[in-house]
This record gives structure tokens, C-alpha cells and sequence, in this order.
């Protein structure tokens, strides 16, 4: 392995060398203020963003997949949309097998630092090379501004208290990154108003903790979040901080805020043909170990996938057996009125399943079955044939694209991003 080939670290060698994130880690353990996470926005570019959640070893069948059509990935990253210790059997299974099949790859993760402790002795063992570690602020009382809630276990913990206990784990997971040799970057979102202010104090102790660098990034303002209407700072206000900030650490000048499924050289967006190869990984059917060996399906009629997921009273179970789709049963769904409270029990409902086929569904329920490891496929068309496809992991063809993005307009986009 040839550290110097990571693109995110080594700005000389960006234009020449890409990344592939796996996007194998939906649940996140903490909710910042700025965060909106989506699952399906194909047109947004940002952290927290994907197009689809895969498991593990459909991770290694795109990775694959990509590597035959992109020569120039030297880094296979996880980052996300959720954080990769909030999924850590998920992340560590898709990490086992990158390094079993590539040896001389390039590793690295995008953390918040939360839960990295408990992993660190085997990422090492793993041979990851770089961990990125997002840290906003070292003084609890900024910290508490910034995050709503951190959940530890299954304890959630709020305030100071959260905030204490995530900078204490975040300045010890860097301290034992660099006991096992490997490259820490920090990534700082600067928020006006909040920690802006208070960037240099962070430079000062992740420096004195041995961070090789760190990245100091304006915040996105996303729509529906409690910062929403904090601004981006501007660039003289960037430039400021970052030069400040070298006298202490390197800076990371080049970020392009990557998306949880990012592929290719830094400055490109997602191509079609690269986008097609992901969803058509994401299609692949389960192995028959696998515990959900269901797929369940919205229809009006019990022919076509032609209903809303929020409209279904019932929904179809299907196995796939003797080659061919088989309906074992229905099953009533939650009344509506509940709110989240409602796709939690739906998602309960169908816990054996591996997937909904629906015509349409909102971001909140897809969010919500998507974290219980439930993936809601929209597509549309005759249900035999669909669910044929996808039992067989053969693409459907067939997707709805969503209407809107966090920047509240209506998307027009063609999947590759909108910058």
C-alpha cells in the first residue's frame, strides 16, 4: 500500500487517483444540528447522502463491479450515511472482506468518534490506514449547541452531558489512532455564530494530540434542521480560520463534502453508469442464510406495484421458492396518525423481510425502515416480474426520482449531483 495514493490527503495526487465510499452504515449514534441525513436523494452531493444502503457483501459486488470500469481508485472508504461504529458489524464485515479480496488497498473511515474505541486494535490488524474523526468543538459548552443528543449503549444522553462524553471519546480515539500508526484527519464544520470562534482551540489540541490534518469546512445549511438558517460562512471568513489554523496542522484545502456513496476522482460527480452499477448492486438478493428471506410488496389490486407505502392497509409477503415468486401471506399495516411511531411498528411488522417494493414512499419512512435494515424499493409494474428480478439480483428497471432535496426546491437532476 502506498499511503501516499489517498486523493483526500495528498491534494497533488487528486486529479489522478479516485475513492469509492460503501455506503453500508445507516444508523448514526448522534444527531447534529446541521444533519439531515437522506437515503434517496440522488441529486444532492454531501455527507449523509446516499442513493441506496447496501449490505456487505453486496458492498464487495460493486466494489468489484467498479474497479472493472474505474482503474484509478486507490481508497475504499466508509463514511456513512449514518456513522460506521453506529453499524459496526456491518462496517467491520464490509472491511474484512475489502481486505481479504484487495489486499494492497487503501482503507479508511469517517467516524464521529463515538463508539471507534472498542475497534481501533482491529482496524489496525485491518491494515486502515486513515480515520477521519469530525470534531466541532472541545468545550463541552459549545459541544451542546451542536449536538441535540449523542445515544451511548442504548442510553441517549443530552446537553452537557452528552456533550462531554463525546469530545472525551473523540480526543481518545486520536490518541490511540496514533499508538497504531495510523493517519488522523479532523474535520471541523465551521458554524457562525456557534464555534466559529473556537476552530482555533480545536487546531490546538488535535495538534497536540499527533492529528496529521485537518479539514475546517463550512457548514451546509440543510431545510428541517435546527441550523437551517445559520449561513454558510463566507470565503474571507474560510480563509481566515484555515490560515490561522496552519500554523498548527496541515489543512485540507480540496474537500468537496463527499456523499456516503461518492466514486471516482474528487472533483466528479456520481457518472449514470456508475449510478447504475450501485443500484444494481443494492438489487442482489440475499443468501439463504440470511435471516429475512421475505420480500414484501404494496399493491391495490395484487397484480401491480402501484401504490404509496403510506397508503397500504395490507401488505403482500413473498418468499421465492421452486424458482418462482410465492405469496404466503398479508399482513394489516399500522393505523396512520402516529407519526414516526408508526413506520417503527410497520417496520416491526415485517422485520423478516429483506425489502419493500412500493410505488412511492416519503424520506421519513424510508429513513426509518432503512435503520432497521429494510430497504423500500420504488419501481413500478407487474409484481411477478418485478419481484423475479430482484429475487434472481437482476436490476429493475424501472425507478421514481425523488421530487425535492434538502435545499427545499424541486429536483430536475439527472442523478449525478447538483453540487
Amino acid at each position: 500500500m502506498n499511503l501516499e495514493n489517498h486523493p483526500c490527503f495528498n491534494d497533488k495526487l487528486r486529479h489522478q487517483f479516485g475513492r469509492i465510499h460503501l455506503p453500508v452504515a445507516p444508523k448514526c449514534n448522534i444527531q447534529c444540528n446541521y444533519c439531515d441525513r437522506k437515503y434517496d436523494c440522488m441529486n444532492e452531493s454531501r455527507p449523509g447522502v446516499t442513493s441506496v444502503v447496501l449490505t456487505p457483501k453486496q458492498s464487495i459486488v460493486y466494489l468489484e463491479k467498479i474497479l472493472e470500469k474505474n482503474s484509478n481508485i486507490s481508497v475504499v472508504g466508509i463514511a456513512g450515511p449514518g456513522d460506521p461504529f453506529a453499524n459496526p458489524e456491518e462496517t467491520m464485515e464490509t472491511l474484512r472482506l475489502v481486505r481479504q479480496k484487495y489486499p494492497n488497498m487503501l482503507l479508511c473511515l469517517a467516524t464521529n468518534g463515538l463508539n471507534l474505541l472498542p475497534y481501533i486494535d482491529e482496524l489496525a490488524e485491518l491494515k486502515i490506514s486513515h480515520v477521519t474523526i469530525t470534531i466541532n468543538a472541545i468545550f463541552p459548552e459549545i459541544a451542546s449547541k451542536i449536538y441535540a443528543w449523542v445515544r451511548d449503549a442504548k442510553k441517549v444522553y443530552r446537553g452537557l452531558d452528552a456533550a462531554k462524553l463525546i469530545i472525551e471519546r473523540q480526543l481518545e480515539g486520536i490518541k490511540r489512532l496514533k499508538e497504531k500508526n495510523i493517519v488522523v484527519k479532523i474535520n471541523t464544520i465551521i458554524i457562525p455564530t456557534i464555534n466559529e470562534d473556537h476552530i482555533i482551540d480545536v487546531v490546538k489540541e488535535v495538534s497536540l494530540l499527533g492529528a496529521d490534518i485537518i479539514n475546517c469546512i463550512p457548514i451546509h445549511p440543510n431545510k428541517d434542521t435546527v441550523f437551517e438558517n445559520i449561513p454558510e460562512p463566507d470565503k474571507v471568513s474560510i480563509h481566515k480560520i484555515r490560515k490561522e489554523a496552519e500554523k498548527y496542522i496541515p489543512q485540507m484545502h480540496h474537500c468537496t463534502r463527499c456523499r456516503a456513496d461518492a466514486v471516482g476522482l474528487i472533483e466528479e460527480q456520481m457518472s449514470e453508469k456508475n449510478f447504475d452499477i450501485l443500484k444494481e448492486s443494492s438489487m442482489l438478493s440475499l443468501n439463504p442464510e440470511d435471516k429475512k428471506p421475505y420480500i414484501a410488496v404494496t399493491s391495490m389490486e395484487g397484480v401491480l406495484v402501484n401504490q404509496h407505502l403510506g397508503e397500504a392497509k395490507e401488505v403482500l409477503i413473498y418468499s421465492y421458492e421452486n424458482k418462482k415468486p410465492n405469496l404466503i401471506e398479508k399482513r394489516s399495516t399500522p393505523d396512520s396518525g402516529s407519526g414516526n411511531k408508526r413506520w417503527i411498528d410497520f417496520a416491526e411488522i415485517i422485520k423478516d423481510c429483506s425489502a419493500v417494493i412500493v410505488n412511492g414512499a416519503g424520506d421519513n419512512p424510508k429513513n426509518i425502515f432503512y435503520e432497521q435494515g429494510i430497504k423500500v424499493v420504488v419501481t413500478e409494474g407487474m409484481i411477478d416480474d418485478i419481484l423475479e428480478n430482484y429475487f434472481n439480483g437482476k436490476p429493475l428497471k424501472s425507478y421514481k426520482k425523488r421530487e425535492g432535496c434538502s435545499k427545499g426546491i424541486e429536483c430536475s437532476g439527472n442523478g449525478t449531483g447538483c453540487g
